[in-house]
């Protein structure tokens, strides 16, 4: 059974932030150029929430408000769940699942405020295409005497 720590290998390890005063303009910017779909939403080194390309999409765009013009504390979500390295692929798909989210914060261990990294549902879906894609070799090598 997989573990976030799993993923989080594969990845640069670099979590995107930006402070809660900041502009939603400033944080779309920074999420395109980093091609993310989420950033992670400070107040002094204190993480306070997430803005998601939905929160965007909901509390923007939908309203009639303007990018330029709103804080991201105003459409930001929170309060957040956390994961850890250790926790299982299938228990963050299915908090994911539960709670309606695609991206999940990783804290270094529980009670921790340390963020390590960040999973999306696209995550998860890639490592588990590419277990059952090893698994499916396996077992036709296996049955082919291989």
């Amino acid at each position: 059974m997989g573990r976030l720590a799993d993923i989080l290998r594969g990845k640069s390890g670099d979590v995107l932030k930006i402070d809660a005063d900041a502009t939603v303009y400033d944080a779309l910017v920074k999420v395109v150029d980093a091609n993310v779909g989420s950033i992670l939403v400070t107040e002094g080194d204190k993480v306070v929430g997430i803005m998601t390309e939905r929160d965007y999409l909901r509390k923007i765009a939908v309203q009639g408000r303007t990018s330029r013009d709103t804080k991201v504390r105003e459409i930001m979500s929170s309060p957040l769940v956390y994961v850890t390295p250790q926790t299982a692929i299938e228990e963050a798909m299915a908090i994911m699942t539960d709670r309606r989210i695609r991206h999940l914060p990783v804290v270094e261990s529980e009670g921790s405020e340390d963020v390590v990294g960040i999973v999306s549902i696209g995550d998860l879906v890639k490592w588990q295409a590419a277990e059952q894609s090893f698994q499916i070799k396996y077992l036709t090598d296996y049955i082919g005497g291989r």
